[in-house]
Formats: C-alpha cells, structure tokens, sequence
C-alpha cells in the first residue's frame, strides 16, 4: 500500500518498521534491517542511532561476522532503559504495572477501588502511576507511555467509555478526566492510551508472545464480567463504538437468569465469578465457558484461544472443562480446534496488556484512530532523511 504523507509522519512509520523487523528477528545488522526494510542504509543508520539514542534499541556486544570484510553489529529491542506502565481499572481493585519493551514486569502493585466514582477512580489511577513511575525512575528506566484497560466498551475513536455496567458507568468522557489526574500527580506528559480490559488482556499475549499469536488471537477474561479481546490481521478488533467482544452479555439462553445489563441469559449469568460461586462444582460453568469459546472460534478462526481473569485464577477447573466442551464440538465437525491456553501473567495480564497497548500503537502508526497526549516518540520534530513516499 502507498502512502505519501508528512515527513514526521513516514519517519514514524519507518522507525516503526526498523522496530517491528527486530521485534522478529533480534540480532540483525543495520545493513540487514536496510535490506529487510528497503530503505537505504543512510536511513537506516540515522534512525537506529535516534532509536539507540532514546533508548528502543541496544547494540549488542558480540559482533555478527558476515563473511569478508568488517564485522556488523547486531541490534536488539532495549529491555532496560525504557519502559511502559500499564493500568487495570478491575470492578474490585486497580493493578498498575510498570513493563519493559520487552515484556518482563519490572514492578507491580495492586489496590481495592477506594471508590467507583469515575473521578475518584482516575485520582487512585494516577497516585499508583506516579508510585510505579518513580520506581522505574529508581532503575534508570525512563517512561514511554502510559495505557489503561477499562472494564466496558470503549470508544477509541472519542475517548469515551460506553458501557461499564458492573461499575454503574455510562458514556463517561474518560480520557480528559485521566489525563488531568496524571498531570495532577505529577506525571509527565507522555502517550495516554485507554482500551476495554479484556482488549488490552489480548494484547499482553500478542504484544509479548513466543510466536504463537500467529496474526490472529482471542482472549477471553473471566471474573466479574465476561469479555474478549480479539485481534485480528495484526490489530484489535473493537467495533464501531468498543462493543466489540462484549461476550459477557451474548445470549446463551432466551428468558434466562436476569443479568446486570438488564437483559435475560447473558453469558455472564452462566460463569461469572457471581454465578461460579454459587455452583456445587464451579468448574461446571466450565461447559458454558466452552460453548463460547466455540462460537468465538468458528466466527473468527483464530489461531489461539487464552483463557484468564480471576475466575481461572480462583477456579482453575473452568479452564480445562472449557477445553474438553470445545473439543467434543471440534471432534462432531470433524475439525481440529486451536489451541486453548491459560494467561501466561495470570492476574496481571489485562495491566501488562494496558503496557502493551502503548507499544501496540506505536508500531502501528497509520492505524491509530485518534493522538494520544504527547509523547516523545511523536515530539520528534528533526528533520528527516526518509523519502516522502513509502511502503507501509
């Protein structure tokens, strides 16, 4: 696809290549990331050092021999000099983290909701944020961006959260009330990105996995309420207002038990953390668990299904029970299910995800909807030697 744009805008979009290709491949040269690229190797050199410079990439020790002539040095994503803090705004408590580029958790606190309030909830948010970002100072970690995962359905495209029924929240103007919070508490002014918990749960397996996302994945987090996170071809998949994956409230059954959104047989009615408490044997909600799992695969086809939330964590039984119900499902089709797997950051992972979600949009610079609050990755205003005319 052919984009011809502003300067800054194709010098993000070819860092964010240069990042993405040793993302994939650690250890290639500069004259290699010039040949995977396809930007000359002037470029290439100009943008390493700017990325080295801020702290993305590190040159690693050991020289990669290329036959004859001088040695090249291999690159690497930098996992130590800067870093991300990720939020979970839970329907029980708050979890920031603070994460590396590189996916490992640096440091990670968790506190009961003093209050449900959307404002008192964003002046607890943005007190933990500082407490986590000066202890990412400590490390000489310097700070990228800050994400927060919200329990509901998020307008990306204005700020606003939709739909957040287990804490009483309708259309509520989020992103000017965490941004003022933060400014408040002392943070800088860096990337604020805000996305549905259960999207940004997705993204902590995507952002940071061993390969297995494959361009596509799902992950479904179980507690209070009931989501999914879905990315598809490389992106989330949220839906024109952030309703996409609200599978909590899909219809398992008409007429059924009443649900807090106020409609009738919800999945959430069938193995929410309310309703697993309540059964002889919680890992029963396991088979309902299951049917969704295998909706979820035949409308999406993903290549892996996570499973997390605190109901896995407090009922470990649901998980493989749903593995079992979507398995009998596959074998009546005759079809071979994808892989269902448990949350490699267990409770964390929608707050890890929150993180990943400020390297997400940083990669992806033609994809996102609207700018976040400034960020050094986009304050850069030096002038650029790429072509004004790229391949995104």
């Amino acid at each position: 696809m052919k984009t011809t744009g502003d300067q800054q805008l194709v010098k993000r979009i070819n860092r964010s290549v240069l990042l993405r290709l040793l993302r994939s491949q650690s250890g290639l040269s500069r004259a290699q990331l010039a040949v995977e690229s396809g930007l000359t190797k002037s470029t290439v050199s100009l943008l390493v050092r700017e990325l080295i410079d801020e702290g993305w990439l590190t040159e690693t020790d050991v020289p990669a021999a290329q036959g004859l002539g001088r040695p090249s040095t291999p690159l690497q994503i930098d996992g130590r000099s800067r870093g991300l803090i990720g939020v979970e705004v839970a329907v029980e408590a708050l979890r920031v983290v603070g994460v590396s580029l590189t996916g490992q958790v640096l440091c990670a606190q968790e506190e009961p909701l003093l209050g449900t309030q959307p404002d008192e909830v964003c002046r607890q948010t943005a007190r933990l944020v500082a407490r986590t970002l000066a202890q990412l100072a400590q490390r000489g970690v310097q700070l990228a961006g800050v994400g927060v995962g919200l329990p509901g359905a998020f307008d990306e495209a204005t700020g606003v959260l939709r739909f957040a029924p287990n804490l009483g929240w309708r259309n509520v103007d989020f992103v000017p009330l965490i941004t003022q919070a933060l400014a408040q508490a002392g943070v800088p002014p860096v990337g604020v990105h805000v996305q549905n918990e259960a999207d940004t749960a997705a993204l902590s397996e995507y952002e940071f996995s061993d390969g297995d996302a494959q361009d596509s994945l799902i992950f479904v987090t179980c507690g209070a309420g009931v989501g999914a996170g879905i990315v598809l071809n490389d992106r989330l998949f949220t839906g024109i207002q952030g309703m996409a994956g609200e599978i909590g409230h899909s219809i398992l059954q008409i007429d059924g038990p009443l649900c807090s959104c106020g409609r009738k047989g919800c999945a959430e009615t069938f193995f929410g953390a309310r309703t697993l408490a309540n059964l002889p044997d919680p890992a029963e909600g396991g088979h309902y668990l299951g049917v969704v799992l295998q909706n979820l695969w035949t409308t999406f086809n993903p290549s892996t299904l996570v499973v997390g939330g605190p109901s896995c964590d407090t009922y470990p039984g649901i998980i493989k029970t749903a593995q079992q119900t979507l398995q009998r499902y596959a074998a009546a089709a005759g079809m071979a299910a994808p892989p269902v797997r448990a949350a490699r950051y267990g409770l964390l992972a929608s707050a890890v995800g929150a993180a990943a979600l400020v390297l997400h949009h940083a990669l992806r610079p033609m994809h996102t909807r609207t700018p976040p609050a400034p960020a050094r990755l986009l304050e850069d205003e030096t002038n650029s030697t790429a072509p004004t005319t790229t391949t995104a």
